[in-house]
């Protein structure tokens, strides 16, 4: 009996990469206006962006139904595995009280993981469990860890432009034009679940000052365990600057810092020119 893995789109891995990782992802829906594609399958991430920056409103983003998850379940189990689903922060989707709905029918065989995260959050708690299952850990022994391990996931962002903010509505549009005249970079990150604003800097190099110091606050970062650095636009060339940067944090830790790409989940409230990391925290 072997131990299966699940993930939605909102992990930011494509259908593509999920093949080649060996796990099943189930996309989401993404529209923008009437046109409708599913996430990582024909809508990759920086196809999205092209589209965000010409869009005058934010795409809309779908939850996964119940019936998908149990066709996905029933799929994965017929062989007698077991499953572990690793899914969408339950305050940013009903995604996960989905997937427990369809779960139900499958006598113990499927365990879902609130990942309380989304984006390269769910990427690592994924890293792990497939860890886990290679070392001969079992689906519930996996679903344990998981849980715990959660905890202690770390994911911000310096973002480039307040705009998208402002068009989800979690900044006024006062404050949207006082920050672009002042050349405010927020910091956001996802806390308890959900995606909050945790601090202001005037300038790049200020906001980037700020989330090392966001990072030191955690404790720093625990090497032991996966992490990411993370961006979002059509090039990653932000990221790569920041990293050189902010080297005395991993240099003696790690050789280099792997990095993704963020799509709709939380590139939709960043917008493109975001930087930031995703690891796990010491504290």
């Amino acid at each position: 009996m072997a131990v299966k893995f699940l993930i939605d789109s909102a992990s930011d891995v494509s259908k593509k990469e999920a093949e080649s990782m060996g796990v099943s992802m189930l996309p989401m829906a993404i529209t923008f206006g009437t046109e409708e594609y599913f996430d990582g399958v024909d809508l990759l991430p920086v196809q999205f962006y092209e589209k965000l920056v010409e869009s005058s409103e934010l795409p809309k983003t779908s939850q996964i139904s119940a019936y998908r998850f149990e066709e996905e379940f029933e799929r994965l189990t017929a062989n007698g595995d077991q499953v572990v689903a690793i899914v969408i922060s339950s305050k940013l989707s009903g995604t996960y009280n989905m997937a427990c709905q369809a779960s139900e029918k499958f006598n113990g065989k499927v365990f879902v993981v609130d990942s309380m995260s989304a984006a390269t959050g769910e990427r690592l708690l994924l890293e792990i469990g497939l860890s886990m299952a290679k070392n001969g850990s079992t689906a519930e022994e996996i679903y344990q860890e998981l849980n715990k391990k959660k905890e202690k996931i770390v994911i911000m962002a310096m973002v480039d432009t307040l705009e998208y903010l402002k068009k989800g509505g979690r900044v006024s549009a006062a404050v949207a034009f006082a920050g672009q005249m002042l050349s405010i970079k927020p910091v956001v990150g996802i806390v308890d679940g959900e995606v909050k604003l945790l601090g202001k800097a005037m300038g790049s190099r200020k906001a980037n000052n700020l989330l090392n110091q966001l990072v030191a606050q955690k404790g720093g970062i625990d090497f032991s365990l996966p992490c990411s650095g993370l961006w979002s636009g059509l090039s990653d060339a932000l990221i790569q600057k920041y990293l050189r940067d902010s080297a005395p944090l991993y240099k003696e830790s790690i050789d280099q810092v792997p990095v993704h790409i963020l799509g709709p989940t939380i590139g939709t409230h960043v917008g493109p020119g975001a930087v930031g990391v995703a690891f796990f925290g010491k504290k």
